[in-house]
């Protein structure tokens, strides 16, 4: 079977190297760019991010992310975030007391994560949908490697349509729980990262080649 071709959206807010590394490991056709027509065409686009929301955003809007990820999904096509590239999905987020906008693909506001210690760096196990296809073959007790000091901690979209499938949610606690993952249609995105969760996080990104 062909490979599938994956880009990773280079504008300068992310680890694209280890994902681009995580990704060829599966066996996907892997670029890094941040070519409009080539991240409009790939079979799937991958959106890392890390830093501070408002910065993302900015770096985002700069390389026309935003606009990319806006029309592929209008499309239908997949898209992927990963840490800070899951943030900017919601409605806005809110970092040392300065309000940024988001995407708004969701509503939601990404705030300080509440717990003795933060940032919350290190292995964490997550509750999924048992329906989830991201989390399909994983072990309920599996780890995941998260470096975040923020994160959603309401999910509020709500699905009235009897055709549409219903977002799929899944948590995880540090202090206090927060959404750690969703699948939405032709848009997923982890908290976490896949890319340095080893062996489970290869087969979540295995379960997302699957589906392109």
């Amino acid at each position: 079977m062909t490979a599938r071709k994956v880009v990773v959206l280079d504008y300068g807010f992310g680890n694209v190297r280890s994902a681009e590394r995580a990704l060829a490991r599966v066996g996907a056709d892997v670029e890094i760019t941040s070519d409009f027509d080539r991240a409009m065409n790939a079979d799937g686009l991958l959106v890392p991010g890390v830093g501070a929301f408002a910065a993302c955003m900015d770096g985002l809007r700069a390389a026309r992310g935003d606009w990319v990820i806006d029309r592929r999904l209008s499309g239908g096509r997949p898209v992927m975030g990963i840490c800070v590239g899951m943030q900017v999905l919601f409605s806005r987020g809110i970092e040392h007391g300065v309000e940024a906008e988001g995407l708004d693909e969701w509503p939601g506001t990404v705030g300080p994560l509440r717990a003795e210690v933060v940032p919350h760096m290190g292995w964490n196990t997550v509750e999924a949908p048992a329906d989830s296809e991201l989390f399909a073959g994983l072990d309920a007790d599996a780890r995941y490697y998260f470096v975040h000091s923020y994160a959603v901690h309401d999910w509020t979209l709500e699905t009235h349509n009897p055709v549409m499938r219903a977002p799929r949610v899944t948590w995880s606690t540090h202090g206090e729980r927060f959404v750690a993952a969703v699948e939405n249609g032709a848009l997923w995105a982890t908290q976490f990262h896949p890319e340095k969760s080893g062996d489970a996080g290869a087969q979540l990104l295995t379960n997302w080649i699957g589906t392109l």
